[in-house]
C-alpha cells in the first residue's frame, strides 16, 4: 500500500532516515515534508538543506512559526533549548540530502506502481514529456515537474506520488559521477532508458568515455528484473550494453534496432511524420516537432510504451498530442514576419549542432538568418575547440549576422570568421540587454532569428526582450 502523508508518523520518518528523534513525540503525523520555509505548509515536517548559497538550519524558527510539525537536521546543529523545551519534533542525521533520499527511497517502495528512469546527454525533457504524453493515456502517471532532476528535485518527486498514481516518469540529470547511481538506487526504475551519450559535462567528466561511464551508472545499479531501453545507434552502445544484466531494447535509426523509424517525411516547419516499427509492427506517426533528432526522441517514448504493453493506437495519439516545452524549439512569430526560434533551454555541442541542422531545412531562400548563441558550460579544458567549431557550424549555416553572449564569445566569433563570415556582421555581447539591442538592429523583417545557450546563460530573457520590442504576430 502507497504510504500516504498525514498517515504516516515522525517515528516511521526517523526510521526511514536512519534518523535519531531528539524530541517531541513520535506518534505525531507528518501531513508533508518541506524544504523551503517560505513554502511551509502547517503540518508539514521542515528538512534544512544545505546548498552553495544557502542553509536551511538558518531558517528553523521560519518553518517552526510557520506551522512546521518538526524539523530533520544534521547532527552537528546546535538547537534552540526553548525548541526542545516546547517538545517540537526534532531530528537529528549525519546529512539531510542523504535522508531526503533515504526517505524518497522508503516512499518508492511503499508505493505499488512502475517507474521509468531516463537519463542521457540531451532529450531527457523532451522524451520524459512524450513519454508521459502516452502513458497518461493508460494509467494515471506522474512525471518530474520542470527540472527536478537532481538529488533534491527527483526525491521530492517521488515523495509526491500516491496510491492512485500507477506510473511514474522520472528525469535523471547529473553533473558529476556518482549521482546518477544514487538516484537509481532512490527511484529503483523497472525501465531505465539512456537517449544518448554526448559530450557534456566534460568540466567534471573529462571525455567521452567519462561521459558514459557516468550515464552508464543507470545500468550498473538497476537491478537486473529491470527492462534497460538503449540508443543502438550510439557510438558506445557496444560498450554501454554489456554492463547490465538484465533484458535490453534498442531504438534508433538503424534497421537492427528493435524500435525504429522510417520513411520520414516533412510538414511544414513545424511538423513531420515518419514510420514506427516496434517488433516489424508499423505504426504511423506524426509529431509537432521538426528535426531528426525529435525522431529519436519520440522512438524514445514509444520504446517506453512498448515495455508496458501499451497500444500502438495510444502511442500514435499520445505522440500526436504532444506539445514541445518552452524554450525547446519553439516557434514564435513576431510582427513583420521575424520568426523566433527558442531553443533557449540549454545547450552543448551535440544539441546545438543539431538543431542547426535542423534550421538549414526551415530557412527559406529569401529569408535572412540571425543567430544568437550563449556560451556552453561545463566543458573543461575542451571549451575553446567547441565554442570555435560552434562558430565554424554558423558560418556554414550562411547566417547573415552572428551575436555571442558569454566568456567564450570570442572563441565562437573566430571560428566564425575562419569559417567565412564578415566580422563586421558578428558581435559580442557582455548583458542581456546589449544582446537583445544587437539584434533589434541587425534583424529584417522576414528574418529568422535562432537562440539557443546553456541555461545558466539565461538566453530566454534576450527572446522575451525581442518579442516585446516587434510584438507578437496575431496573423
Amino acid at each position: 500500500m502507497a504510504a500516504k502523508w498525514g498517515e504516516i508518523t515522525i517515528k516511521e520518518v526517523s526510521s526511514a532516515i536512519n534518523g535519531r528523534q531528539i524530541s517531541g513525540s513520535p506518534d505525531e503525523f507528518a501531513k508533508g515534508l518541506s524544504t523551503d520555509s517560505r513554502k511551509m505548509t502547517p503540518g508539514h515536517i521542515f528538512l534544512a538543506l544545505k546548498g552553495e548559497r544557502y542553509d536551511g538550519h538558518n531558517f528553523l524558527t521560519n518553518a517552526i512559526n510557520a506551522g512546521a510539525v518538526g524539523v530533520i537536521v544534521e547532527s552537528d546543529t546546535t538547537i534552540d533549548k526553548e525548541l526542545l523545551d516546547n517538545n517540537l519534533v526534532v531530528i537529528s542525521v549525519s546529512s539531510t540530502l542523504k535522508a531526503l533520499g533515504d526517505l524518497a527511497s522508503w516512499w518508492r517502495k511503499q508505493w505499488g506502481g512502475k517507474v521509468i528512469a531516463i537519463t542521457g546527454s540531451n532529450g531527457k525533457s523532451t522524451t520524459k514529456e512524450m513519454a508521459a504524453s502516452i502513458l497518461s493515456l493508460k494509467a494515471n502517471t506522474m512525471k518530474s515537474p520542470g527540472n527536478f532532476n537532481n538529488l533534491i528535485g527527483l526525491p521530492l518527486t517521488i515523495l509526491m506520488l500516491q496510491e492512485h498514481h500507477k506510473l511514474a516518469v522520472l528525469e535523471m540529470g547529473m553533473n558529476m559521477a556518482g549521482e546518477i547511481a544514487r538516484l537509481t538506487q532512490i527511484a529503483d526504475p523497472d525501465i531505465g532508458l539512456i537517449t544518448n551519450v554526448e559530450r557534456a559535462h566534460l568540466e567534471s567528466l573529462g571525455n567521452l568515455n567519462g561521459v558514459m561511464r557516468a550515464k552508464g551508472e543507470l545500468l550498473r545499479v538497476m537491478s537486473k528484473e529491470s527492462t534497460a531501453i538503449l540508443n543502438g545507434d550510439d557510438e558506445v552502445y557496444e560498450q554501454l550494453a554489456p554492463t547490465f544484466q538484465g533484458q535490453i531494447l534498442t531504438f534508433g535509426l538503424g534497421k537492427t534496432n528493435k524500435v525504429r523509424a522510417e520513411k520520414i517525411k516533412k510538414f511544414g516547419d513545424r511538423a513531420q511524420a515518419f514510420n514506427i516499427y516496434i517488433n516489424g509492427k508499423r505504426i504511423p506517426i506524426k509529431i509537432n516537432l521538426p528535426g531528426i533528432h525529435n525522431v529519436l526522441n519520440a522512438l524514445s517514448g514509444a520504446a517506453i510504451a512498448f515495455c508496458l504493453s501499451i497500444s500502438s493506437e495510444l502511442i500514435a495519439q499520445g505522440l500526436g498530442s504532444f506539445r514541445p516545452l518552452k524554450g525547446r524549439f519553439n516557434f514564435i512569430d513576431l510582427n513583420g514576419g521575424i520568426r523566433i526560434i527558442d531553443d533557449t533551454y540549454n545547450s552543448n555541442p551535440f544539441s546545438l549542432r543539431a538543431a542547426l541542422q535542423t534550421i538549414k531545412g526551415l530557412v527559406g531562400k529569401k529569408q535572412g538568418l540571425v543567430i544568437g548563441l550563449g556560451e556552453m558550460m561545463e566543458l573543461g579544458k575542451e571549451s575553446s575547440k567547441y565554442h570555435f567549431n560552434a562558430g565554424k557550424l554558423v558560418a556554414d549555416m550562411g547566417a547573415r549576422y552572428l551575436v555571442v553572449l558569454g566568456e567564450h564569445g570570442h572563441e565562437v566569433i573566430e571560428g566564425a570568421c575562419q569559417g567565412g563570415m564578415d566580422r563586421k556582421q558578428t558581435h559580442i555581447a557582455t548583458t542581456h540587454a546589449e544582446m537583445s539591442d544587437s539584434i533589434k538592429v541587425n534583424i529584417r523583417k522576414g528574418d529568422i532569428l535562432f537562440m539557443k545557450g546553456s541555461r545558466k546563460v539565461a538566453l530566454d530573457k534576450v527572446v522575451e526582450a525581442v518579442s516585446e520590442y516587434f510584438g507578437i504576430s496575431k496573423g
